[in-house]
């Protein structure tokens, strides 16, 4: 998970969430949006909702903001979006995997080309590259809800695999048929997480110097823009001397 978590962090630091909060939110409504369509409008009946709503709510999004997508769904005039995954090599011939809800399948599938060849890359078949990724549960929880010991004690009960600890968070790993009940008990011991989701995390990670890192995180940068894209994922690492480079860049 290392070169996700790396690009994520620097990403981070440089501040570019709060730039871009507006369209942060643009991408929680409309996973709120789908989720309240599919199932009930009502999170305590719909976990795919709760988890939306409690994501949301992580990222400082109003309540209005979250009631008028919720209400978007009910009221039945919301766009029918459908979820797609792009697949495809970077420059270096990094895998990446693109999640994406669109209500036009031919637009998304012409930004997501267009940003792989501006890149130096190539977009592939569904399938060319997930088979070298596992789909797993991730639980994130900020470092002040309690020390390494108690995070993992707590981990380990709830049923999750693995556990990973920095300055700012613990990231908690699951099987991705497990979330629900893991993500649950956490909660009980833990409270509420800052974030609850399916991920995609790659079996090995390429290492990449310094030039090779800024052009991925480009790219990555330019997928997470479109207003399409909800998630990016690419299966590289940078070691630490690059990693202080570019995160002081």
């Amino acid at each position: 998970m290392a070169g996700h978590s790396q690009f994520k962090n620097i990403m981070h630091r440089k501040g570019r969430q709060d730039a871009v909060r507006s369209k942060i939110f643009s991408k929680l409504a409309r996973e709120i949006t789908v989720a309240a369509k599919q199932g009930l409008p009502d999170p305590a009946m719909n976990p795919r909702l709760r988890l939306a709503i409690q994501n949301a709510k992580a990222e400082s999004m109003p309540k209005d903001n979250i009631a008028r997508a919720i209400s978007k769904a009910s009221g039945g005039d919301a766009e029918n979006y459908e979820e797609v995954r792009y697949e495809g090599y970077g420059p270096g011939g990094i895998a990446l995997i693109v999640e994406a809800l669109t209500d036009n399948r031919n637009r998304s599938a012409s930004n997501v080309r267009a940003a792989f060849t501006k890149a130096g890359g190539a977009l592939g078949e569904t399938g060319s590259v997930s088979f070298m990724w596992d789909r797993i549960g991730e639980i994130v929880y900020p470092a002040k809800v309690g020390s390494d010991d108690k995070v993992m004690e707590a981990a380990i009960e709830a049923g999750a695999d693995d556990v990973e600890t920095d300055e700012e968070s613990h990231t908690i790993y699951c099987a991705f048929e497990n979330l629900g009940e893991v993500s649950k008990a956490l909660e009980n011991a833990l409270g509420e997480a800052a974030s609850v989701k399916a991920i995609w995390r790659p079996q090995n990670n390429i290492p990449v110097d310094e030039e090779r890192a800024q052009s991925l995180m480009k790219l990555v940068a330019t997928l997470e823009d479109d207003d399409d894209v909800q998630n990016v994922y690419a299966n590289f690492e940078v070691d630490d001397a690059t990693l202080a480079k570019l995160s002081a860049a």
